[in-house]
């Protein structure tokens, strides 16, 4: 049943509750993975949403529930408000459902963005693995909407197997703009020509200035582990790697404990974090 916009939307003024966006397109981009394209319906409909590479929004439908979604979308604002689903879980099946046309609620932007400043001026490593490019996706396209403005900018980008590789039609047009793209795969298929194997064993192939370089990775805990592992034995600073945590979080404003690791509220001390902030907890196993 398609939600109406008195059911998804809040009370005037309440930065708890949802503002209604449309649903303008869905495009597949892997098995059991789509792109979500929103447009808002009130007065700021024709304005950008305003939000920094990293964040995430709420994603609202009424009777189900809420769940937390990146932000994959350009952040100059000139493609619209975009999130790349999963549909794994009660809400986001419900979405897999949705259509163009479908109103639902959005809550955000929040959490802790990526440090483009701080990458200025220096060579940037990109190590994405599965659903963790979606986040990186915004970086990519702020990367090379000011080249000048970094040193050498390389993504390298695993995946189970060629099919699941998210925005692979964009591809081409990011190596033209200098983005040096490294894909690999778990498991190759007919007609792929590229590398096998996992994300952080390409890191090494990379060539950078370890004490300039920035590093942002994302996917998997374990891959973030290895390539964090690498690029520290590579000589880059543990100060220099960040990367983008994902737990269970259900209210972000920090109120409801779930999204907690340590003393960290992953909502609004993340989702990304320097390595250093949070090392000591990553290699405490199921924590």
């Amino acid at each position: 049943m398609t939600a109406t916009a008195r059911e998804v939307s809040g009370a005037a003024g309440d930065p708890y509750l949802p503002r209604v966006f449309e649903v303008r397109s869905i495009e597949p981009q892997a098995p059991q993975v789509a792109t979500f394209t929103l447009a808002a319906t009130d007065s700021s409909r024709d304005l950008p949403f305003a939000f920094q590479p990293g964040q995430f929004n709420m994603i609202y439908l009424p009777g189900l529930g809420e769940v937390a979604i990146s932000i994959s979308g350009d952040p100059d604002g000139r493609e619209g408000l975009k999130h790349t689903i999963r549909f794994i879980g009660r809400v986001t099946e419900a979405l897999s459902r949705l259509e163009p046309g479908s109103l639902l609620g959005v809550r955000g932007p929040y959490g802790a963005p990526w440090p483009l400043d701080q990458a200025a001026g220096r060579d940037v490593l990109l190590v994405a693995g599965g659903l963790g490019m979606a986040p990186l996706r915004p970086v990519v396209k702020a990367l090379l909407h000011e080249p000048s403005r970094y040193g050498r900018l390389s993504l390298v980008y695993g995946g189970r197997q060629p099919i699941d590789l998210l925005f692979a039609a964009e591809f081409a047009g990011w190596r033209d703009q200098g983005l040096q793209l490294c894909p690999i795969v778990d498991r190759a298929g007919p007609g792929w020509r590229g590398e096998v194997g996992v994300a952080p064993a390409l890191v090494h192939q990379i060539k950078l200035e370890p004490a300039n370089t920035l590093v942002m990775t994302c996917g998997p805990e374990i891959m973030m582990h290895y390539t964090i592992a690498e690029v520290l034995a590579k000589g880059v600073p543990g100060q220099n790697i960040f990367l983008s945590l994902e737990r269970n979080m259900q209210c972000a404003v920090g109120l409801c404990g779930h999204c907690q690791l340590g003393p960290e509220f992953l909502c609004i001390d993340g989702p990304v974090f320097p390595y250093p902030r949070v090392a000591r907890y990553l290699g405490v196993a199921h924590f």
